[in-house]
């Protein structure tokens, strides 16, 4: 009896450590990365221990898979030799079954699953004794990666200081780390960090305002009459030009005409030599670029010209900071007088309306890639002059043109269909 014990006890014990190696396998290779970095560089030791052990993931796959083949060959044949010793050559058979059953169970599935849910806890857990163990049999794990390295080199796989998880995240998979994580882990900070990681993807073209809507200010016009643009007019910088936008002589700060007009110094001439040079951008230019070439040149606006140099629009930084922190007070309250509900799920828009701005506020998706506005998208998929009645089917939208004024769409009834 004091035989057969011993071969338990010692059979119970090979599984544990077969366990233990088991899940320290799966721990180690399903911890994030990431948040590794981050408490490492916070001090924390176990963390430190953990990522030197992954900066050679094929000494510590090796320490690992030797130790468990170690525990599970010894224990297949401790229990055989007990097998015998008890039930004679029949024990074979059961002792390949139990033993299989037990391994499986006990030394595989359920650490594995374990390790799998709590990857952090038993990762800096177990760092601790497999440094020990890999300093123990480092001669044999150095002989074994060799002829390993040495095989996977003929297939040009270089595995020194290589690991897929510890490489950078590009924009896209970041932006779904952030997007698919729990809304209380960034708060309200969500929106505006995936704003920031849209800006590469956004045009200039996408937000300027259009140069149909751009307020200027023609230096032929009348002292009262430019005095009344500027009182009227919603924006702080006015493009001055002489007859055309095309022959723009530079950009007016609302400020400083106000100054002038304090100091009774407001003419033509003064208006002028107030005026900050032009600054033209491409269009194409993402809008992350632009924000950094706003930065950079301490600028606040620019006139985006296409490619034969005609002016197109007009960008400021307050446009590229919207995307970042989502339409100011006064734009949703433009939108809303802009948007009127009436039967269920259908309502009247005005043409004029921004589809980027009009997806945001009302959460649809219609197409913004086709164009600026809705009157142009359903020109766009018309292929022709709107008329009073024309109905598309958009994206699962139903646009029906209710009024058309100087050839444009003026209102739009969009109902959503899908």
């Amino acid at each position: 009896m004091g035989l057969v014990m011993t071969l338990l006890v010692a059979i119970v014990l090979l599984v544990i450590i077969s366990g233990f190696f088991s899940s320290s396998e799966t721990c180690m290779m399903a911890l994030n990365r990431y948040r590794l970095r981050h408490l490492a560089k916070q001090g924390n030791r176990a963390a430190k221990r953990v990522e030197k052990l992954l900066e050679r993931p094929d000494r510590l796959l090796g320490v690992i898979l030797i130790g468990n083949t170690f525990a599970n060959i010894l224990a297949s044949s401790l229990a055989t030799f007990l097998a015998v010793y008890v039930f004679g050559n029949a024990g074979i058979v059961v002792a390949t079954i139990l033993l299989t059953l037990v391994v499986l169970i006990f030394a595989e599935i359920a650490p594995k699953t374990v390790a799998a849910m709590y990857p952090s806890r038993l990762a800096f857990f177990y760092s601790l004794p497999l440094t020990w163990v890999m300093w123990l049999i480092y001669p044999i794990v150095w002989l074994a990666n060799t002829i390993v390295n040495g095989f996977l080199g003929l297939f040009r796989i270089r595995v020194k200081g290589h690991s897929e998880g510890a490489e950078s995240l590009d924009p896209d998979e970041l932006r779904t780390v952030v997007d698919e994580s729990p809304d209380a882990m960034y708060g309200k900070s969500k929106d505006m960090l995936l704003g920031i990681l849209d800006l590469n993807k956004i045009k200039v073209e996408d937000v300027m305002l259009p140069r149909s809507h751009i307020i200027g200010i023609d230096v032929n016009q009348s002292k009262a009459a430019i005095i009344e643009t500027l009182i009227r007019a919603e924006h702080t910088r006015f493009p001055l030009y002489r007859d055309n936008l095309d022959n723009v002589l530079g950009i007016l700060n609302l400020r400083d005409a106000l100054r002038l007009l304090g100091r009774n110094r407001f003419t033509k001439k003064t208006l002028v030599r107030a005026l900050h040079p032009s600054y033209f951008i491409p269009e194409g230019t993402p809008l992350i670029t632009q924000l950094s070439k706003f930065k950079g040149r301490r600028r606040r606006s620019a006139l985006v010209v296409d490619e034969y140099g005609d002016i197109q629009g007009m960008v400021t930084l307050e446009d590229i900071l919207e995307e970042i922190v989502g339409e100011l007070d006064s734009d949703v309250a433009a939108i809303k007088q802009s948007i009127t509900p009436i039967e269920g799920d259908a309502y009247i828009v005005d043409g004029n309306v921004y589809l980027r701005e009009l997806n945001k506020f009302m959460q649809w998706t219609l197409p913004i890639r086709e164009a600026k506005t809705l009157s142009g998208l359903v020109v766009e998929k018309l292929q022709a002059i709107p008329k009073q009645g024309d109905k598309v089917t958009v994206a699962g939208y139903e646009l029906e043109v209710i009024s058309v004024q100087h050839r444009k769409v003026a209102r739009v009834r969009v109902v959503k269909t899908a």
